[in-house]
């Protein structure tokens, strides 16, 4: 069948969304992939791109008010529109799944007038306004979730838990994923995993650098700090003597993941599902600003299960920071607690059962 699939915008919508294309094509489909035109995601399908097709379609977030900004938002969204009507003409498309965003809603629009079964993948724990909205306009809602059910009363719900990249599935072993970062393999120190999103978090990096000093001789430290930040950040364990791998991205997240003890983390859905997958506790510090403020109901679900720990960005001070971290490492058994509990909240093969749920449809309608 033919699946074209909306997901740029962010690596929380654009990851999952590959990893959904890369089942279809293990099973024989074909996939038209929308992207933004956002540099971050023409950064992230780089590596991609001799084995999808990729378009970028405009995206624009819908103004908190009604300002001259509408009119930007109502370009683009009609230009969003008919560009995926002109790409379906071409493809022929048997379903179209959007991954949320505004990015995915003219897609869902074109596959709606089109008359193509839509779907709506939503990862977080409470949606956004354009999945909301998605939601209206598609045939089931996809959740991440179970918690997320109650904020879709009129739609069809089947949690499937969110997507994760092919190149994750495979754990490496712990002394090897060290070695990608120059670390010992056989450290005396713990090692911890700084990262905020596929865009980087400028308070998870200033909290962490004002909390160096109480590390020193605890920890060591795998830091992807986002493009803006990386040479501060860089010189800042140089001068606190801190030992550390810092970037500003890492392609191998794989071996991030199976090189740390604990993380410290952002709470978007998609992280939170790779976290899970690799068994991390994590210490959870959710964007402020994220819309309807979803990663802090993320985050709780994390925390209530035992698998977190939370702190609120506005509460993430030096020695707040610095206490939080010694005592997850300095209690007995409680990162293998934590580490059990992460365990259970990671998802079956998610990817694998959306894949299940459109040829479903596709083959019987």
């Amino acid at each position: 069948m033919n699946v074209a699939i909306a997901c740029g915008g962010t690596g929380g919508h654009l990851f999952p969304g590959l990893a959904v294309a890369e089942t279809l094509r293990t099973r024989g489909h074909r996939t038209l992939i929308f992207i933004s035109e956002k540099e971050i995601d023409a950064l992230a399908v780089r590596d991609h791109t001799a084995n999808y097709r990729f378009e970028t379609l405009p995206s624009v977030g819908l103004p908190r008010v009604f300002s001259l900004a509408m009119v930007g938002f109502v370009r683009g969204f009609g230009a969003s529109v008919s560009r995926s009507q002109r790409f379906y003409r071409e493809f022929r498309p048997h379903v179209v799944l959007g991954m949320g965003g505004f990015t995915s809603t003219g897609p869902i629009l074109a596959g709606c007038l089109a008359r193509v079964p839509t779907f709506v993948h939503e990862s977080n724990a409470i949606p956004g306004k354009a999945n909301r909205l998605n939601g209206r306009l598609a045939r089931t809602v996809l959740l991440g979730f179970g918690e997320c059910a109650k904020y879709f009363p009129k739609a069809r719900c089947e949690v499937t838990g969110t997507p994760i990249r092919a190149s994750l599935q495979q754990i490496p072993d712990k002394a090897e994923a060290l070695q990608v970062f120059g670390l010992p393999e056989r450290p005396a120190k713990k090692t911890m995993l700084v990262m905020g999103g596929s865009q980087g978090a400028h308070g998870i990096n200033q909290a962490v650098l004002r909390a160096l000093s109480a590390w020193k001789d605890t920890l060591q430290v795998i830091h992807l700090t986002g493009r803006d930040d990386e040479a501060a950040t860089r010189q800042a364990y140089q001068q606190a003597g801190v030992t550390a791998f810092v970037a500003a991205f890492h392609h191998q997240m794989q071996a991030a993941y199976a090189a740390a003890d604990f993380a410290v983390s952002r709470s978007g859905a998609a992280s939170l599902s790779e976290l899970a997958h690799f068994s991390l506790p994590s210490l959870l510090i959710p964007y402020p600003f994220a819309a309807e403020d979803h990663q802090s109901f993320n985050a709780r679900i994390f925390e209530a299960a035992g698998a977190a720990v939370v702190l609120q960005e506005g509460d993430a001070t030096g020695h707040a920071l610095g206490q939080a971290v010694t005592e997850m490492l300095g209690t007995p058994d409680r990162l293998d607690a934590m580490s059990a509990a992460a365990r259970r909240l990671a998802p079956a093969d998610a990817a694998a059962q959306i894949v299940d749920i459109l040829e479903k449809t596709a083959v019987y309608e």
